[in-house]
């Protein structure tokens, strides 16, 4: 099978990591087939950012290993995933006059427009990942998506800029590069999850996705088909597991079974007197914990992010009114009864999001841990076949300013239909 039908995906998050190869009968072919698929424990990370590059090398290289097995091919080159609660948004506006003297906007005015709208002050040690143009003005006609062949005087850009602390997104780079695997695009995780769980008309709408990983929980916030809002939670599923730990005074790796096997996100719906015998989880441990109890650890823990989710959201002023509501996704939202909590705390209708439009390993995939993997490749696919919707660009890296018009202008060829 020719290497340039073949797309790898690759998940880095804080619990686990996970690859899979897909591979592309064809340019105009957008349903992936699933073709390989590896997962393992992610050592060597904490909330979404390396502090072990050796151990978290050996992590993505376990993954790889599976990956290579299950598909037969050798991984030299993948789509990865970055995160964490370094990661910022902002907005940005840039403005140009229409330069053509019979004032139809060209793609150099947008060019120009993004470019204005890029140059924005940065910290000490930040970097820019992705530049998304959400709509255009021209004269002050708002809502405009795409201004091409327009006619107008005065064109402005209004984006989104998102950035990660330089250091942390090199010690990712080194860990990829210390595994032997090329990075094609670096993607903001729950960016890339969107791609595989989310239907046009949810994003007309007004939805909200929530990416429960390890260390964080990542939203973001879509209407009229624009992405309002990105936010990253520094606070995931594994707090919940360390406070079971603590709680049942037993180890990490039991907490978390206990947390999916016998948890609950709703404690008072559990009996006072339901208990669980350790030992029969793991057989080194011993005594009984009280389900009841479990849950009102899980529940608090859960019940502090959604607060912190409302919080979010009544800041852009969408607290209960988004109508296609929240979308749970990530390792963490397999917690029993996390659905019945985000309906009664966020006053929206909630779901599970199942990665879709694939074919092949299906089975392998069909779970909400797989969202930002499978993304991935669907991130890939508009990259390469030019239907990204959302025109999002690509930095990745801090390129010269010289040459970060040329960067747009490859990109927005891509982007745009």
């Amino acid at each position: 099978m020719a290497k340039n039908n073949i797309i790898v995906g690759l998940d880095v998050g804080t619990s686990k990591v996970r690859a899979i190869v897909a591979s592309i009968k064809g340019k105009e072919e957008l349903r992936p087939k699933i073709i390989g698929v590896g997962e393992s424990n992610s050592l060597g990370m904490r909330k979404g950012v390396v502090v072990d590059i050796e151990e978290m090398t050996k992590s993505i290289k376990r993954a790889i290993d599976q990956a290579e097995r299950s598909s037969g091919l050798n991984i030299e080159k993948a789509y990865v995933s970055v995160g964490g609660s370094h990661i910022k948004a902002k907005t940005s506006k840039g403005i140009v006059a229409v330069s053509r003297a019979d004032e139809e906007v060209s793609e150099d005015d947008v060019l120009r427009a993004i470019n204005n709208a890029s140059a924005v002050s940065l910290d000490p040690n930040r970097e820019v990942l992705h530049v998304i143009p959400r709509e255009f003005n021209i004269d002050g006609q708002e809502g405009i998506q795409d201004p091409r062949g327009m006619t107008g005087v005065r064109l402005e850009v209004d984006t989104l800029i998102v950035e990660g602390l330089t250091p942390y997104i090199k010690n990712l780079r080194k860990c990829l590069a210390n595994a032997q695997v090329e990075i094609e695009g670096l993607v903001l995780n729950v960016l890339a999850a969107s791609n595989a769980v989310l239907t046009r008309k949810q994003k007309e709408l007004g939805v909200l996705i929530l990416d429960f990983g390890g260390g964080t929980v990542g939203m973001t916030v879509y209407e009229e088909r624009k992405l309002i809002h990105i936010n990253v939670l520094p606070i995931g599923s594994s707090h919940i597991t360390n406070d079971l730990a603590i709680g049942l005074r037993t180890s990490v790796e039991v907490a978390e079974k206990v947390k999916l096997a016998y948890g609950s996100c709703l404690a008072d719906e559990v009996g006072k007197k339901e208990t669980i015998d350790l030992s029969k989880i793991d057989e080194k441990e011993e005594g009984v914990a009280n389900r009841r109890e479990i849950s009102r650890i899980i529940e608090a823990r859960i019940d502090e992010i959604f607060s912190l989710v409302n919080k979010e959201l009544k800041k852009i002023n969408r607290e209960r009114l988004l109508p296609a509501g929240a979308i749970l996704i990530g390792g963490g939202s397999k917690i029993p009864e996390i659905i019945d909590l985000a309906k009664e705390k966020l006053k929206l209708p909630v779901q599970l999001g199942y990665p879709q439009g694939i074919d092949g390993l299906v089975d392998k995939v069909d779970d909400p841990a797989f969202a930002t993997a499978v993304g991935l490749i669907f991130w890939a696919l508009e990259m390469q076949s030019g239907r990204e919707e959302g025109k999002i660009f690509n930095i990745g890296r801090n390129p010269s300013r010289s040459g970060f018009l040329g960067l747009i202008k490859k990109i927005f060829r891509i982007f745009l239909p």
